[in-house]
């Protein structure tokens, strides 16, 4: 034991002098002095250098040829033999402390111990003859004079069982010792992201006080009764809140989750789960935290719910900050960001109008995990970091998931994003696949915890990662940068795409499923690519959401200076993306870490991604205008990191060869003075108008509904059925409770259809038709609303009439069509005259300037 510990004293002794070399030795112009003859080279490091130079030795190395005088210049490599000298005798003094010597070999031991330990010492010595620092510098210099820098080949390492400790010293001393940053500096970066995350945090809860305060302005929420608080809540919304009153209802969390999965007192002749069909996650969540927190003697259950919505809607705006931050390096980007956000909110939120609407509860998740994808994807970002952004994006992926019923869509765009950032080879395909096993893993397990929901299953988005995850499995090692890598490239592309939609293909034909067929025939109306009569599709396209964007959208983001800055930044980050793609395409190698001074933007990953993903998003946005939502909170983070970030500027200024005034100190005035110039001008346009918006009070007024929904709740007997249209059946569900025939929703078929035919009420049909219809859905009254029947819309031919006449052929939509003529009246307008047939099938039982309710008759007087 004692030997081993001497040996191991040498070994460390003779590590510290080759450090000690002094640092002019290592210049290539610099002599090589005696004492450095004295240490041994390590045989990788000589094999390196022989191989490796051509010309002259490497200036690094301190090695002489053998027989050369003290002083004396270095021959060429190819003519230079480099000899190790023999270890020192035992017992003779080393280089090193005075008084180091060698152990001996003990008494006794006879020649095969000091032969195997001296075995064991030069097994031993090349880890100490090879500092933490040599290799670097080795490849430093090398790579000034060679070009790349050459990979240093190891040494196979001994199995024999009595090598092992000599290895694991090995692995320990070729360790690099991460250096110790300034206090100084530690300091600046501890202040810089402190401050950053402070203002990230305080434009999320003032952004959630601005929309709470507003809502309170809008409706004078605090002054109304239930009933009129209950009524704001329009069309889907109502439905939604209806069930988080139903929660709370229930005697038990248990009890009132099986009443929701068997669901049989919303619409009549049907069992639904609702909470599969209606993701209604975020209501079974807010109604534990409400009792869970005891918040039920605090506050009101709708003002808890309200202020949930809010409060992610806070979330969503400190996402959006770091999302700009994290690109940029400056927080000044995030509150650009928000500023943006909150000048265009009409465009960027619909939180105003419908607050339990399902994106509301799950872009808040989705934008917390485009943050985390975009630190995870950047270079420059240490283990820990990877780590944390791993699983922030992994928790926020599946919640996303959870909450929407849409949500596979957006991630599908996403994955095609992350499949062409790992196509171009601009990041490391071991990153991606890590996201992809984040995809399934949440499509895993939401398809088990949504009962199983087909839907996931029949995802576009499964069947990509499926593929993707097949190919890399069967993907050859082909060496990069040559001709077939390209060509491999090619048909990896080819092969994904074709097997994608195969798959896809075939998961629906084996898996049953209740998969939006509407969707796809809508679309297919949409572009232009069929024709159709069909009153649902009709009645979507003339919907204001789902029609292209108006130019009144396009001026309000362009008077906020938005999209001006955002096509210049788009513009700017794609060309260099294209310009790196040529050049990694042609066989240049990108390097590690860009610098502000190379002006090349397009080489960060996490640029790359979010220019594939907004050009998507942007692209959707220009057909359908309700996607704008997801589109212009992208537009806002892109745009405000573009014109803080002082590297666009400086590939702007390389492009145009700016030589008057240095590129990289003007991209750093740019960035700081272009953002000041843009936040003073915002501040003196936008902020007055916010203010105004606080102080004006405004009314929500609609005593008809209140007094409709209060006659329901005195007169109608509880186990009755109302009928009319879907958006007022869903403020009679939440506000009465009571059964109805149909729903707001739209991704379902059997509620589609039932919505057309109710909506037959407004068509040119006789009372025993429309008899027919109510008595087949088991209604007991009949709600018709004067709004629909007299419609006067401003786009002749998109309203709910006028679509009813097409679809039944009482009008000519296109040439050759043949014209119906009906011989009844519409039905609106006739049943309030009360003449028979009309007063044999309906008795009119209440009535307001709005609506005129009819009891159905069971019993059929035929009146003269």
């Amino acid at each position: 034991m004692g030997g081993g510990r001497n040996r191991v004293r040498v070994r460390d002794r003779i590590r510290k002098v080759y450090l000690t070399v002094p640092s002019s030795s290592l210049s290539g112009n610099s002599k090589v002095t005696k004492s450095t003859l004295h240490l041994p080279p390590s045989p990788s490091l000589r094999t390196a250098l022989g191989r490796g130079c051509r010309g002259a030795i490497s200036p690094v190395s301190p090695l002489t040829p053998e027989g050369a005088a003290p002083g004396s210049q270095p021959l060429p490599c190819r003519r230079t033999r480099l000899t190790r000298p023999p270890l020192p005798a035992p017992g003779t003094l080393v280089p090193g402390r005075p008084g180091t010597r060698l152990a001996k070999t003990p008494e006794g031991a006879g020649p095969e111990v000091g032969a195997r330990r001296r075995a064991q010492g030069r097994r031993s010595l090349p880890a100490a003859r090879e500092p933490q620092g040599a290799r670097p510098l080795l490849r430093g210099a090398m790579a000034e004079e060679e070009g790349p820098a050459i990979e240093l080949r190891q040494r196979k390492k001994p199995k024999s069982s009595e090598n092992k400790e000599s290895a694991k010293e090995e692995k320990i001393n070729d360790t690099p010792v991460t250096e110790r940053l300034p206090k100084h500096v530690l300091f600046q970066r501890f202040a810089k992201i402190f401050i950053g995350c402070l203002a990230a945090v305080t434009s999320g809860m003032m952004y959630a006080l601005y929309l709470s305060a507003y809502h309170e302005r809008k409706f004078w929420f605090s002054n109304r009764q239930e009933l009129e608080r209950e009524i704001t809540f329009q069309g889907d919304s109502a439905i939604y809140y209806s069930y988080y009153k139903d929660m709370l209802k229930a005697p038990s969390f248990g009890r009132g989750v099986y009443e929701l999965t068997h669901n049989n007192k919303t619409v009549s002749l049907r069992t639904i789960n609702a909470v599969q069909q209606m993701s209604l996650y975020p209501e079974l969540i807010a109604s534990v935290l409400y009792q869970a927190t005891g918040s039920n003697e605090i506050i009101e259950p709708v003002y808890f719910y309200i202020g949930i919505v809010f409060g992610l809607q806070g979330i969503y705006v400190s996402a959006l900050f770091v999302t700009s931050w994290l690109m940029s390096g400056t927080w000044l980007a995030g509150m650009l960001t928000v500023a943006w956000f909150i000048i265009n909110r009409v465009d960027t939120t619909r939180i105003e109008y419908s607050i339990p609407l399902r994106e509301n509860w799950a872009l808040p998740y989705f934008a917390c995990q485009i943050a985390a994808l975009t630190g995870y994807l950047k270079s420059n970002l240490n283990t820990y970091g990877e780590r944390f952004c791993y699983l922030l994006m992994s928790a926020s992926t599946y919640m996303f998931m959870m909450m929407w019923e849409y949500s596979h869509y957006l991630l599908f765009l996403q994955a095609i994003s992350l499949f062409l950032l790992d196509n171009f080879s601009l990041e490391q395909s071991d990153k991606i696949h890590e996201v992809y096993k984040i995809y399934i893993f949440s499509l895993f397990l939401g398809y088990l915890l949504q009962f199983e929901n087909s839907a996931l299953l029949v995802s576009p988005l499964l069947s990509l990662i499926v593929v993707l995850m097949l190919v890399k499995c069967l993907q050859p090692n082909v060496k990069k940068r040559t001709f077939v890598a390209k060509i491999m490239k090619v048909i990896n592309f080819h092969l994904v795409c074709t097997l994608t939609v195969t798959l896809n293909i075939i998961m629906k034909v084996f898996v049953p499923h209740n998969e939006n067929e509407h969707m796809l025939k809508f679309l297919e109306v949409k572009l232009g690519l069929n024709m159709t009569k069909n009153f649902t599709m009709n009645w979507l396209l003339c919907q204001e959401s789902l029609q292209a964007p108006s130019q009144e959208f396009f001026l309000r983001l362009t008077q906020s200076s938005l999209l001006p800055f955002y096509i210049l930044v788009l513009i700017i980050c794609f060309l260099s993306m294209v310009q790196v793609i040529f050049r990694r395409f042609n066989g240049e190698s990108l390097e590690e870490t860009v610098t502000l001074e190379d002006g090349r933007i397009g080489e960060r990953p996490e640029v790359i991604y979010h220019v594939i993903h907004t050009i998507f998003f942007g692209s959707l946005a220009m057909i359908i205008e309700g996607l704008k939502y997801l589109w212009t909170p992208y537009v806002c983070m892109l745009a405000a990191f573009g014109v803080c970030s002082p590297e666009l500027w400086t590939t702007l200024f390389k492009w145009l060869r700016l030589r008057t005034v240095h590129p990289v100190l003007l991209a750093l005035i740019l960035s700081m003075a272009v953002p000041t110039i843009i936040g003073v001008s915002l501040w003196k346009e936008f902020f007055p108008r916010l203010m105004t918006e606080l102080t004006e009070l405004q009314e929500f007024y609609d005593p008809d509904t209140v007094e409709l929904m209060t006659w329901i709740k005195r007169q109608a007997p509880v186990a009755a059925v109302f009928a009319g249209s879907p958006q007022l059946m869903g403020v009679i569900k939440l506000c009465t409770g009571w059964m109805v025939t149909s729903l707001p929703l739209y991704n379902d078929d059997d509620l589609l259809k039932r919505n057309e035919n109710i909506y037959q009420i407004y068509s040119k049909r006789s009372a025993e038709d429309i008899y027919k219809i109510l008595t087949s859905y088991k209604a007991n009254y009949l709600i018709v609303e004067d709004a629909i029947c007299n419609e006067v819309g401003t786009r002749r031919g998109c309203r709910v009439k006028d679509l009813l006449d097409i679809a039944n052929g009482h009008v000519v939509c296109e040439e050759g069509d043949k014209l119906t003529y009906s011989k009844y009246g519409r039905f609106c307008h006739e049943v309030k005259i009360n003449y028979s047939p009309y007063v044999n099938y309906f008795t009119r039982v209440y009535w307001n300037r709005s609506y005129f309710v009819y009891k159905i008759n069971t019993v059929i007087s035929f009146q003269s």
